[in-house]
């Protein structure tokens, strides 16, 4: 059979995904991805750096990792349109803009990281509290209403 014959799942799908729920996956997983990587170099960096307090950089390296768990379930959850995903997506969101404040306020190369941060962080809500997205997603609108297409 030639490709052409063999249908795909998103040629069957009477409703695709949007492009902006798939940024938005994209964009959480990148932030889940950022997160254990920054905790696998704190996790690495504790016991063969020079760190201040070696069990601190490992608590630290192992939050991290756990925490990055929260952005990389919400953001498989998007890609396979699953509307649970959409709270914890937004949590995540809310919880990097503090972060990103902070990393605006310091005096060193973490401004840039605090400016790329708080840029994600707005542009993912945005594209998860989009009324497209909202629809993908399956979720109701006040009262059990489907919102209208």
């Amino acid at each position: 059979m030639s490709p052409a014959q063999n249908p795909t799942p998103e040629s069957t799908d009477p409703d695709p995904r949007p492009g902006r729920l798939t940024a938005a996956a994209a964009l959480a997983g990148l932030e889940g991805l950022a997160l254990v990587v920054g905790g696998a170099y704190m996790l690495v960096m504790g016991p063969t750096g020079h760190p201040d307090d070696r069990s601190q950089a490992v608590t630290g390296g192992v939050t991290l990792i756990v925490l990055a768990l929260l952005p990389l379930l919400a953001a498989r959850g998007l890609l396979l349109r699953r509307g649970w995903s959409r709270g914890p997506a937004i949590i995540t969101q809310i919880m990097a803009l503090p972060v990103a404040y902070n990393l605006l306020q310091a005096d060193s190369l973490a401004i840039p990281g605090g400016i790329a941060l708080a840029v994600v962080a707005v542009a993912t809500l945005v594209l998860i509290l989009n009324p497209e997205t909202t629809r993908a997603l399956g979720i109701t609108g006040p009262g059990g209403i489907r919102e209208p297409k």
